[in-house]
């Protein structure tokens, strides 16, 4: 039986759909979410303005202003995962381990709003690292090479016909150009 690409492609088309559907889905749901999370404060916390553009409050009053948050569970400085200093805002976004968030106010060191950050966890799912380290190569990285799979034989299907159908009219065309010709020779 003689290689058909057209069948391959089809059955390579539907099996690679089926082969990736649960985690394509997973990185497609939490993708949304990622690019809306400004928009859901379910998703992170607005950004709260300060008093100033100028930073004056030290590392020290800050880290005391986060202590002060029971939600936050910080002891001390192996408590916080990561501190996003905007001055444009006047404000210093402190993401504890426990996926809290406190901003503070740069210039007193008062803390303006504590709230449970969620995009991390999202953006964890979103590349497989909440799995485990390696899922993100062993399972992600596969499912971005199928889907690429999935677009190059989902073109290759839809322009077939398109292809087939044009060489066919200029096939008749041609055909139809050949009997004008004989008839005005004849």
């Amino acid at each position: 039986m003689p290689f058909n690409p057209r069948v391959f492609f089809r059955k390579a088309h539907r099996w690679g759909a089926i082969v990736i559907a649960v985690p394509f889905l997973l990185v497609l749901l939490t993708g949304v979410l990622l690019q809306l999370k400004k928009e859901i404060a379910w998703v992170q916390p607005p950004t709260k303005k300060g008093a100033g553009k100028e930073p004056s409050a030290s590392f020290d009053a800050i880290l005391a202003a986060v202590k002060a948050v029971p939600e936050a569970e910080v002891k001390g400085w192996g408590d916080i995962d990561r501190m996003d200093v905007r001055p444009k805002d006047g404000v210093v976004k402190v993401q504890c381990k426990n996926r809290y968030e406190v901003q503070v106010d740069f210039q007193t060191g008062k803390v303006l709003q504590v709230e449970y950050r969620r995009s991390d966890l999202i953006e964890s799912f979103h590349d497989g690292s909440w799995f485990h380290d390696s899922f993100k190569v062993y399972v992600f990285l596969p499912v971005a090479v199928v889907v690429i799979m999935l677009w190059a034989t989902g073109m290759y299907l839809f322009a077939l016909p398109l292809w087939v159908k044009w060489r066919r009219r200029r096939r008749r065309r041609r055909e139809e150009k050949g009997r004008k010709g004989e008839r005005e020779k004849g």
